[in-house]
Order: C-alpha cells, then sequence, then structure tokens
C-alpha cells in the first residue's frame, strides 16, 4: 500500500521524516514502508529546492541512504513545507 502518490506530498513528508532527525533512507526502505517508488527523483527534487540532501554509501548493497541536515545549503532552518 502506497503512503502518498503526490510528488508534493512525498517531498513534504520526506522532508519531515529526514530533515535534522540524522536519520537515513534508502529506496528499499523508501518503497516498502512508505510507497515513494522513485526516491531519487524526489531528493533530486528537494536539492533543487535548496535543501542539502547528503548521500552516503551502504556498505551492504550498491544503493545509497540518503540523509537531509538541518540546515539548507544557505544556512537557514526554514521549513519547506510546513
Amino acid at each position: 500500500m502506497a503512503f502518498t502518490k503526490l510528488r508534493s506530498t512525498q517531498n513534504q513528508f520526506l522532508e519531515t521524516y529526514l530533515r535534522g532527525t540524522n536519520k537515513t533512507l534508502t529506496s528499499t526502505q523508501a518503497s516498502s514502508l512508505f510507497g515513494i517508488e522513485n526516491l531519487s527523483a524526489r531528493v533530486h527534487e528537494l536539492r533543487s529546492m535548496g535543501l542539502n540532501v547528503k548521500t552516503i554509501p551502504t556498505k551492504t548493497s550498491r544503493r545509497s541512504a540518503y540523509r537531509i541536515s538541518r540546515r539548507d545549503i544557505s544556512g537557514s532552518e526554514f521549513k519547506y513545507f510546513a
């Protein structure tokens, strides 16, 4: 069951779930837990909005995990989705 279908809602969820929490999320986790099928596209959209998304290589698989820092690229803690 998909958590959400709209990109803006998925972006809003990802910002809330990952930003400043020190949590990471892989595409497999995003798909199985939240129904987000194309995590790399959502990460690209978040980066284009100005969020500071870190890519963390995983040791067990060829997939990467993503983390969002508390501050965006300009240093602000302003939330894009309120």
